[in-house]
């Protein structure tokens, strides 16, 4: 079930089909560039990981440091442009639970960004406010909208985990959602969308793979036929010259 926002900020659907929890909530971004290699590098691993490298600013300006030359962390555009838009939902006058738990790689949690590394002069008001603000009381490692908002898209058009709804939905219920409208991306003619999903055990729908894999078979059949006609139409000869023949004495070449 995919939703187009509204200015105003809410709207309602209808479910089409059954939805077994848990559902995931993704908010998608069109014309979005995060593979762009400036916006890619503006990051500090090191400052992300250890509490003692909270100086290190290699790489993030202009996002590295305030008026007072004191570090931010993190530091860097990707995190200066975090996802702000929020969403709630209700269903039949009762609020539906958002668990924002567990949506991030656990090896991402786990090995890039540290427990005991806490956001410092972020968003501080200078002359550059991005998007989302973070509690300052709560370690890196627990930032999960933060954490998937780092791992970049390959392409403009990418989806990222907001959050999962742990309640099945029944075909046709009326769904109410209130949106915050906070992420400007009509400056840049980008595009947002909230999607609604369920997965298999073999995964959600994404049909990017089965394309991908589709095209790259189809040309190899394609170059495997034309071989095949190649040597039908047009076979070598076994008498030509750059053909190399034995001597009777085996290893010697004539």
């Amino acid at each position: 079930m995919a939703l187009s926002f509204r200015k105003d900020g809410s709207l309602s659907s209808s479910v089409e089909h059954k939805m077994q929890a848990p559902i995931f909530i993704y908010y998608q971004l069109d014309n979005y560039f995060q593979n762009h290699r400036r916006y890619v590098k503006s990051r500090n691993d090191k400052q992300l990981w250890s509490k003692d490298a909270g100086g290190e600013t290699n790489n993030c300006y202009p996002e590295d440091k305030t008026e007072e030359n004191e570090p931010i962390v993190p530091c860097g555009l990707i995190a200066w442009s975090l996802f702000n838009d929020t969403y709630k939902f209700s269903m039949k006058n009762k609020n539906l639970t958002v668990n924002k738990k567990n949506i991030a790689w656990k090896s991402d949690k786990g090995s890039k960004f540290g427990h005991d590394v806490y956001p410092k002069n972020f968003q501080g008001g200078g002359e550059l406010i991005g998007g989302a603000k973070l509690d300052e009381s709560i370690p890196l490692s627990d930032q999960e909208d933060l954490i998937v908002w780092m791992r970049t898209a390959a392409l403009p058009t990418f989806r990222k985990l907001y959050g999962k709804i742990e309640s099945d939905l029944e075909a046709n219920d009326e769904i109410d959602i209130l949106i915050e409208n906070n992420y400007n991306t009509y400056e840049f003619g980008g595009k947002k969308r909230m999607v609604l999903s369920t997965t298999t055990w073999i995964g959600g729908k994404n049909p990017f793979i089965g394309m991908a894999y589709l095209f790259i078979g189809g040309i190899s059949l394609l170059c495997a036929i034309g071989f095949i006609l190649l040597y039908v139409i047009k076979p070598r000869p076994l008498g030509d010259p750059s053909y190399l023949s034995w001597n009777r004495n085996p290893g010697i070449l004539k």
